[in-house]
């Protein structure tokens, strides 16, 4: 995510923090790699202006250059810009009350993953207690109509479709009507995309939105698109009024162009971003976490949050119990690899760990190892997994064979897996031993 900008700010952080004293020579130097750093990643040139003039406005003050600690004042600076130029604050969507209906407009151009994000919104909603019903409403592109379908399906939310319908006003009209009768609290509509922004589009869509009089009329914007992405913004919400973007393929984008000019551009907040493929891959978009991702200074909020959401509180209990017994076993093993694969891609999961960004490597978390360990331990049985002690070398020899993996594997897995389970248990029952691995890791007691 985001990075191309975000390995060259880390460094730029890494220079100045924990300096005692920075120039005014410093301050420009690093400032003219950021300037390269946004440009690069194809951020808006009026933005990247007021970035730089602002930074250097601020950081160039007797406060900064004679402060305890300046190295930290700059990279703060830096840290507020960022976050001003995301927009700020989470800006969460403006619903109505639960006893009246809410309508949200998704609008886009094609390719902009528009349907998958409209189904991955409703079970975003859906989870917080809303009632979504969802509207076919793109009748143009071949099998819009039943990929939503089979989206909501998979979600348990229900789709309103009009096959053989060649009128989408005439299909958002009957689905609004259904909406009320069966008592949704929220429509989401699922409009027509283009290749490109064409007036016969923009004509439907107002038709459309002066029917619905949505409480959101959000832009699904492909976000690797950076700058086009900002100016497409600019088109629909001169003829159609925005409230807000939704940028798709969020996890994939390594410039930022978008994220980081569409706010100062256009106004408008960026209110989720998808993070994958899957319906579970729509986030909230906060700007202060983001930023910073971006300096390396990890989201511990979101990581939480993720965490919390594929683990309860008596099952963490129950793992840290086992962890200090020593009675971990492979089999909890491969609970957590398959916990952690709902949390996301290990890298995303890096990202939000504070000083994890470039210290581990793509190469310290090879999701491939990963996978040929959980196939070691899916081959073996239940009694060796509860009891990796028994795995002797007849074992080891079916295990790698089941597995389609060798011996040298297998024995790999066994020996980290019996180390890991002892700095596990050294780690729960020492207090001193947990404050040594969080410094290694830059952390440490606050």
């Amino acid at each position: 995510m985001l990075d191309r900008v975000s390995d060259k700010l880390t460094d730029i952080v890494r220079q100045f923090s924990g300096k005692s004293k920075i120039s005014e020579k410093n301050i420009q130097e690093a400032v003219d790699e950021i300037k390269l750093a946004l440009l690069e990643a194809d951020v808006n040139l009026r933005v990247v202006r007021r970035f730089v003039n602002y930074t250097i406005e601020q950081a160039s003050g007797e406060a900064v250059l004679r402060s305890v600690s300046p190295g930290q004042q700059f990279i703060k600076i830096v840290y507020d810009r960022l976050v001003s130029m995301l927009g700020d604050e989470r800006q969460d969507l403006e619903l109505k009350g639960p006893d009246t209906q809410s309508v949200i407009l998704l609008m886009g151009l094609q390719g902009s993953g528009k349907t998958t994000t409209a189904a991955k919104l409703a079970r975003h909603l859906k989870n917080r207690g809303r009632r979504p019903l969802l509207i076919a409403a793109d009748l143009v592109r071949p099998a819009a109509v039943e990929q939503l379908s089979v989206l909501g399906k998979q979600i348990d939310v229900p789709v309103h479709r009009v096959d053989g319908a060649t009128d989408p006003v005439a299909v958002v009209r009957e689905g609004l009507s259904r909406g009320r009768k069966e008592q949704f609290d929220t429509i989401i509509v699922d409009t027509t995309g283009r290749m490109q922004l064409d007036e016969a589009m923009m004509v439907e869509l107002e038709k459309i939105e002066k029917l619905c009089d949505p409480v959101e009329s959000l832009l699904v914007a492909d976000a690797m698109t950076g700058q086009t992405a900002v100016d497409v913004a600019k088109e629909f919400d001169g003829r159609i009024g925005l409230t807000g973007v939704i940028l798709s393929k969020f996890d994939s984008d390594t410039r930022g162009g978008a994220a980081l000019s569409l706010k100062s551009v256009t106004g408008k907040p960026i209110k989720f971003i998808g993070m994958g493929e899957k319906v579970e891959d729509l986030e909230p978009f906060f700007p202060d976490r983001i930023a910073g991702r971006i300096l390396g200074m990890g989201d511990v909020v979101s990581l939480v949050e993720k965490a919390q959401e594929t683990i309860d509180q008596d099952e963490a209990e129950r793992l840290a119990k086992k962890m200090q017994s020593a009675t971990f076993t492979l089999e909890d093993y491969l609970e957590q690899f398959q916990r952690v694969k709902k949390m996301g891609s290990l890298q995303s999961i890096v990202e939000m760990i504070p000083g994890a960004k470039g210290a581990i490597t793509e190469d310290d978390i090879n999701e491939k190892d990963i996978k040929r360990e959980e196939a070691i331990i899916l081959s073996m049985t239940r009694e060796e997994r509860r009891n990796h002690r028994i795995i002797g070398p007849p074992r080891r020899k079916r295990i790698a064979h089941g597995s389609g993996t060798s011996m040298f594997e297998v024995n790999r897995l066994l020996k980290k897996f019996e180390k890991m389970r002892t700095m596990m248990q050294k780690m729960t029952k020492n207090k001193k031993y947990q404050q040594q691995v969080l410094a290694r890791m830059g952390g440490g007691p606050g």
